[in-house]
């Protein structure tokens, strides 16, 4: 059985001049120190990580793969599950990605752009030795190829002619002229695995996100959904159809207040698993898991009340559910028995587990013992490990050279309005949490503190090795607290907490930001008078609200954010994500818009802001930045806006991340320090 969805892709984020809008030019930054040997030694640290986009193991349990990105693009390699010497697996393609098991274990399939580059095509490779052979010769996106349980057939999902990768995280293609939607239909397709025609099974109007082959191969549960695929992943239903193709049927319409993903068909085939919850962004999957009868009927909820959120499932041979939960800002591998919902967890600790894109989760061999992962945390960095569950050996080396250069991050919790809440607490370099305590910390030297505020707000903040995108490690780095927290919006406490923010976008989470603060001050040397705060995306939005609504912070970054809801509403490519939350549109209820908009309140803001945006987000567009930046500038408020030339929602230039960690650590250095 093999549950594949479309490719996930990964996400996170000076001058006292005010300045007009213009495009960041990398080759001139404004630098935090100027020859900062910590700066520069965060940032060499962050750029020399080895990174893992998938590990996977064989049914069998004897070998693993993995895909490894490195400098030139990403690679692919396997080993023994037990360890040795790695061997790589290439076509001679830059990009090589997307690695699917054959049931036997003697062969994979993946995705190369061997023979042109940024053209994806399907290739199958005898997992002992031999040359790859290329299945496929398409013109457009591919992603998640999965093998038929016969082993003679292999699906995947295939954009025919796209212009870009799938998913709102990547740039939007400028639009001139008469402006229409843009609806390029991601479908299910099928190719023999010994070669042939491509066969295109999923009707032309509809966008399938995910699949599970049957048991008997001979049809799929998907995920799918009519229009524009990037917005209407928010509308998904769950549908069968037939391997032969034809017309699908839904089998369950989640309530408007929902999301669904990861469907995965029963061993018996007569049950389809699957995680409904509110979600904000597309590759972020939490909530509880259901059942629902392959034929249709009514879901069940296994999990109600479940103080987690699951990120991931599969079935086990005896009928049981093995998920990946989210669960008090740490990662953890549970058991859920369908039939009485008894769960029991097999794995939980700081630090993340990982197999696939996004969210927790693990590979899994046919045993359902054997399992690879990659496993990292902000103290370790990522690496392959594989072996039976919770008893796993690290089979790659590829980091050992590799140790932080920011400080140590330890786990906080407070309480507020009645929630439970958490956050991760990172120190200063060099600076021992242990030599602190609500004892003696008042005689301490005292340092800044900056906030930063994870995406979503359906997303967690984990202990997670830092990336070219985590300017909060480079402020450890030189001296700063830095506090993630958790508010309600958030994974990891359970379904009814990720709602608690629902119509109340800025009041709840934001109060429970500034009492985590306020723990945060209590049990360490943090100066009250020089705390900042930043984030991108839903982080972004809090910074603006932030600064809006309290004078305490000194200096703000708000990275990708959301100035006024009611224009964004109509800018925006992934509007149906905010219905769920506002609980309806901004046509039928503008003020509930208009109470969360930092806009409203924007006479209030007094806090020094920098702005930075890519000048080619669909999800938190550029004139969201340009307007709080102008607001701010006509007030009289000291700001700054940067906009980055032919970046997304997601930055992928590393000369453009690169600056945004040094323009963020500048900013702070000149106000807080």
């Amino acid at each position: 059985m093999h549950k594949v969805g479309r490719t996930n892709l990964a996400i996170a984020f000076a001058s006292l001049v005010l300045v007009p809008l213009a495009l960041a030019q990398p080759s001139s930054p404004a630098r935090s120190k100027p020859g900062s040997s910590s700066m520069d030694s965060v940032i060499a640290t962050l750029w020399a990580g080895k990174t893992f986009d998938q590990a996977a193991i064989s049914p069998n349990g004897k070998q693993v793969a993995w895909v490894e990105i490195t400098k030139e693009g990403s690679a692919i390699f396997i080993s023994a599950s037990t360890g040795g010497t790695p061997r790589r697996i290439t076509a001679g393609g830059q990009s090589e990605s997307a690695i699917a098991w054959s049931p036997d274990s003697k062969q994979m399939a993946f995705l190369s752009d061997a023979t042109k580059p940024g053209q994806p095509q399907l290739y199958v490779v005898n997992a002992v030795a031999g040359a790859p052979r290329k299945l496929t010769s398409v013109k457009g996106f591919l992603a998640s190829p999965g093998w038929s349980p016969d082993g003679k057939t292999l699906a995947f999902l295939f954009t025919e002619n796209a212009e870009r990768a799938a998913g709102p995280l990547v740039a939007e293609k400028p639009q001139t002229g008469v402006i229409k939607e843009a609806v390029t239909e991601q479908r299910l397709s099928l190719v023999d695995a010994t070669g042939g025609k491509v066969r295109q099974i999923s009707p032309a109007d509809m966008y399938v996100y995910e699949y599970d082959w049957s048991p008997d191969g001979k049809s799929f549960v998907t995920t799918a959904a009519h229009g524009n695929g990037d917005d209407n992943w928010y509308v998904a239903q769950i549908y069968t159809i037939a391997a032969a193709g034809g017309e699908m049927k839904s089998i369950y319409t989640p309530p408007s207040d929902s999301q669904i993903a990861v469907p995965a068909l029963s061993p018996d085939g007569k049950s389809v698993a699957f995680i409904s919850g509110i979600m904000s962004d597309e590759p972020a999957v939490g909530g509880d898991i259901f059942i629902i009868p392959a034929a249709g009927g009514e879901a069940k909820n296994i999990t109600p009340g479940m103080k987690a959120s699951a990120s991931w499932l599969t079935w086990t041979s005896d009928g049981k559910i093995l998920f990946g939960e989210d669960v008090d800002g740490e990662s953890g591998i549970a058991k859920v028995d369908p039939s009485s919902g008894a769960i029991e967890t097999l794995v939980r600790g700081p630090g993340q587990l990982n197999a696939n894109g996004w969210g927790t989760a693990i590979s899994l061999a046919a045993d359902g013992k054997i399992a690879a992962v990659i496993r990292q945390s902000l103290a370790h960095p990522p690496e392959i490990w594989a072996g039976a569950i919770n008893e796993w050996k690290q089979i790659t080396s590829r980091n050992a050279a590799l140790k932080p250069t920011w400080g140590e991050a330890k786990s906080i919790h407070w309480q507020n309005d009645g929630f439970n809440l958490q956050g991760w607490l990172l120190y200063p370099a060099g600076l021992n949490p242990a030599s602190f305590d609500s004892a003696n910390k008042d005689a301490a030297k005292k340092y800044p503190m900056v906030v930063v505020v994870h995406g979503g707000p359906s997303s967690m903040q984990h202990s997670t090795w830092p990336g070219p995108r985590s300017f909060g490690a480079a402020l450890s780095a030189v001296g700063y607290f830095v506090f993630m927290p958790n508010p309600r919006g958030s994974y990891g406490q359970g379904e009814a907490f990720t709602r608690a923010n629902v119509k109340d976008f800025g009041y709840g989470d934001f109060r429970d930001i500034m009492t985590g603060v306020d723990q945060a001050i209590k049990q360490a040397p943090i100066d009250e008078h020089r705390l900042g705060i930043t984030g991108w995306s839903y982080g972004g939005y809090m910074t603006m609200w932030a600064v809006t609504q309290t004078n305490r912070f000194a200096a703000a970054v708000a990275g990708a954010g959301l100035a006024n809801f009611q224009s964004y509403y109509g800018e925006n490519q992934i509007d149906k994500w905010m219905v769920p939350f506002f609980g309806a549109t901004v046509y039928d209820d503008p003020q509930v818009y208009a109470k969360s908009s930092p806009i409203t309140f924007i006479k209030n803001a007094k806090t020094p802001t920098l702005v930075v945006v890519g000048d080619s987000d669909g999800e938190c567009p550029t004139p969201q930045s340009y307007e709080f930046w102008h607001a701010l500038k006509t007030i009289g408020t000291e700001t700054e806006l940067v906009v980055y030339e032919h970046e997304g929602h997601m930055f992928v230039d590393p000369a453009h991340q690169r600056d945004v960690i040094q323009r963020v650590a500048a900013w702070f250095n000149q106000k807080l320090k």
